[in-house]
């Protein structure tokens, strides 16, 4: 049975012929009601769309967006040394724990989410910067897009994430 965080990082992957179904079932067996019910509204989305809208929603959503990143990293520190430090404390992590980044910076929200599935004791860097970061992202696709799907996916990161010993924004 795969973890809640890496059920959710799949909502993150780009989209494929069989990106709803597979996602329709773990979901289903998801124990985490709050993060259920989001992946749900998530999924219901997306999957009424034709994958090529629901491939340029993705791009759209987590490539060009400009006021939503999904870069903890990026939004914790911003362009600066500190969030080069962090990739680099996350990238040795992620080798560790045998999670691959699978394309994306070692940041990304996505590999993060496999990244505390394969952990017990996650870096205390990302225990420290992701429930600001998340919260923040939350509230920058919320203000820029209140009808994108992807809110959704974000709500049942902050659920999920709330799993963890940490709160996000004061919100479960």
């Amino acid at each position: 049975m795969m973890k809640t965080t890496e059920v959710v990082a799949l909502g993150y992957r780009y989209p494929s012929p069989s990106s709803a179904t597979d996602l329709s079932n773990r979901i289903e067996a998801e124990t985490n009601a709050e993060v259920k019910r989001h992946m749900h509204r998530f999924l219901e989305a997306v999957s009424s769309l034709p994958l090529g809208e629901w491939e340029e929603l993705h791009t759209a959503t987590l490539d060009l967006d400009p006021k939503f990143v999904p870069y903890v990293g990026h939004v914790a520190w911003g362009e600066n040394y500190r969030r080069g430090a962090f990739m680099a404390d996350l990238v040795a992590a992620m080798s560790e724990a045998d999670v691959d980044a699978g394309g994306e910076l070692p940041d990304h929200i996505e590999p993060i989410l496999r990244y505390l599935a394969a952990v017990d004791e996650p870096l205390a860097d990302l225990v420290e910067v992701l429930p600001g970061a998340l919260a923040e992202m939350h509230s920058s696709l919320k203000m820029s897009a209140p009808d994108n799907p992807y809110l959704h996916l974000v709500a049942a990161t902050v659920a999920c994430a709330g799993n963890r010993p940490v709160t996000i924004g004061g919100r479960r």
